[in-house]
């Protein structure tokens, strides 16, 4: 089964994958924890491009295009091979958010940048999409106070994250049997036993 974690700058996705693989190897899964943009050699060369705060004059298009090189490799390399050997892929984004970012938060054409993505995933979804969900105010602000981890594109203005987060809402919305929306300004504790509780029943339910 294919889980991936979304949200925002500031959710708190990556803080919380470790204890959900955690959880999941104890009831008998075979768990396999990745992330986006990387996931392999070659993809964390380009992630390094990507999220640095110097390449300022990089183009939305260029953006979109390495987002989705890396993500071929991914899928190729580590995805695919994973999933087919029956195992629980836990990935840090997805392709969701290309929609997200270069989608709504670049005002790219949805329609174009989808058929992108198809092309790079082989068509490849998610089986679910937890929706780590956090006002961009304070996402931004957890961000900040995290001085190594800053990046090009958290450096951005307000207003592409605002759009940016609208965007997931409005993808959640629009495909609530894939998504699952929670709320990431509660304290972690509480984040991670419903993000438990939400993968675990659809994994009981897909047994």
């Amino acid at each position: 089964m294919f889980i991936t974690l979304e949200g925002p700058e500031g959710s708190g996705k990556t803080a919380h994958l470790p204890p959900l693989a955690e959880s999941l190897e104890q009831q008998g899964y075979l768990v396999v924890v990745t992330r986006e943009p990387g996931g392999t050699p070659i993809g964390d060369e380009i992630r390094s491009t990507l999220l640095r705060l110097g390449n300022t004059a990089m183009h939305p298009t260029t953006e979109i295009l390495l987002f989705q090189a890396s993500r071929a490799q991914h899928v190729q390399e580590l995805i695919l091979p994973a999933l087919q050997a029956g195992k629980v892929v836990l990935c840090d984004r997805f392709s969701d958010s290309t929609l997200a970012y270069q989608g709504y938060g670049h005002q790219t054409d949805l329609a174009e940048l989808a058929q992108i993505v198809r092309f790079a995933t082989g068509g490849l979804q998610p089986d679910l999409t937890v929706l780590l969900d956090v006002d961009i105010e304070v996402g931004l602000q957890r961000r900040s106070a995290d001085k190594g981890n800053w990046n090009r594109l958290d450096a951005k203005e307000a207003a592409f994250h605002r759009r940016v987060r609208d965007g997931y809402l409005k993808m959640a919305a629009d495909e609530p049997e894939r998504w699952a929306v929670v709320d990431a300004s509660l304290p972690i504790e509480q984040v991670q036993e419903e993000v438990r509780a939400i993968v675990s029943r659809r994994l009981a339910e897909r047994r």
